[in-house]
């Protein structure tokens, strides 16, 4: 097996899909590492270490076509179709990396006229055998954290309660709606910095977890029974229930220094859960950081990659916090990437894919020239495909 690993394309995206730590056990395991000159130069990975660790450096077009398995950040699809990648891609290919698949299923249709297979990382099933290999979650992680930090150093206010000799400050106010796993890691890292934190999110299972990492939740008099969906994530809701989510939200919105907005909804627009008189009610100098951002933010004025002021409020519309922190976000992202790929692996060492598989079903998005995951072939309004056959028979 050859792995290749091309230098990202898409602007900002600092990241890179195999660190030189990950390099070692695949080659050790028979396969052999062909990887971009300087893909991992921007997330502190230079080309001589990944040489040391047994990989072999090429031009871009060298390592497309030496590849059978292209591990990438972003691949054709995600964040806008790279023409000149699309056709590099055949059917001998196997891409694996973050497709945005639910969001743009033309793309991912493009991919399958090719021939090539695609499995796409954010749509790892949340299983208890798939945690090793759930990128969404490892990524989200960082974001949660880098969320805080961006909106530490916005505010003009100190996070944490301190008594001095000049007087005693008061702790910086924090909300963070939606308690995924970004949404908790800002409760933590909030809480280290000493902040006072309110969280809310629609699902009231998760109000144990709010309350363990020190944050009070809030209560909110609606009707959740269908809040949870498929894999653990949020539903969506028809538009009555965010109208009046927003009207009890809005007044703990009103005294926060700081809110973080975490609430998205795969493959479809994020709700609006903080209008513009919201923001106007807000005290001024208080800071928002929307990491909805990409699918349309969660807060009304949210633009997306850019940093506004609005009545006196700082926006942040980030869409890809992790790649400012490129090295530990490509050092998590290559662990589940390989362990992805360990788990498609043969005994003698070649590829398997395996659509009885659960992990490989879910995330298998194009297959054998043809869109293979059931909701895209649903968006492209093509017919059902036959049952998959039983796990263990390749396919």
């Amino acid at each position: 097996m050859v792995i290749g690993v091309p230098r990202e394309l898409q602007p900002g995206e600092d990241r890179v899909a195999l660190v030189p730590a990950s390099v070692g056990p695949l080659t050790k395991s028979g396969a052999t590492v062909v990887v971009e000159h300087g893909a991992g130069s921007r997330a502190g990975c230079p080309d001589d270490a990944y040489v040391a660790a047994g990989a072999r450096l090429a031009a871009r077009d060298e390592v497309f076509a030496a590849a059978d398995v292209l591990l990438q950040v972003r691949t054709p699809g995600a964040a806008g179709v790279h023409g000149a990648d699309l056709e590099r891609l055949s059917s001998r290919h196997t891409v694996i990396g973050f497709a945005d698949p639910l969001g743009t299923p033309e793309a991912a249709q493009a991919v399958a006229r090719r021939g090539a297979t695609l499995l796409a990382m954010e749509l790892i099933p949340r299983i208890t055998r798939a945690q090793s290999m759930d990128a969404l979650s490892s990524q989200a992680n960082i974001g949660g954290y880098k969320a805080v930090l961006l909106a530490a150093a916005t505010l003009p206010r100190m996070f944490p309660m301190m008594m001095t000799a000049a007087g005693t400050v008061s702790p910086a106010h924090v909300f963070v709606i939606g308690a995924g796993v970004a949404g908790l890691q800002a409760i933590a890292t909030a809480k280290r910095l000493g902040a006072k934190i309110e969280a809310y999110d629609v699902r009231p299972a998760v109000k144990e977890q709010i309350e363990s990492l020190g944050a009070k939740f809030v209560e909110l008099p609606l009707d959740t029974a269908a809040a949870e969906g498929q894999g653990g994530y949020a539903a969506a809701q028809d538009e009555s229930f965010y109208r009046r989510q927003r009207e009890t939200m809005a007044r703990v919105v009103a005294h926060s220094d700081v809110v973080i907005t975490t609430a998205a909804i795969p493959g479809k627009k994020s709700p609006v859960l903080i209008t513009a008189d919201m923001v106007a009610a807000m005290p001024p100098g208080s800071v928002i950081v929307d990491l909805a951002a990409e699918r349309g933010g969660n807060c009304e004025l949210t633009v997306a990659d850019q940093t506004i002021v609005a009545h006196g409020v700082t926006i942040h519309g980030p869409t890809n916090l992790p790649a400012t922190v490129p090295f530990h976000a490509s050092q998590l992202y290559a662990k589940n990437l390989t362990t992805l790929l360990a788990h498609l692996r043969t005994k003698e060492g070649a590829l398997a894919i395996d659509p009885g598989d659960e992990i490989t079903r879910e995330c298998l998005v194009t297959h054998r020239g043809d869109v293979f995951a059931p909701r895209l072939r649903e968006a492209l309004g093509l017919p059902p495909l036959p049952a998959p056959a039983a796990a263990g028979t390749p396919a």
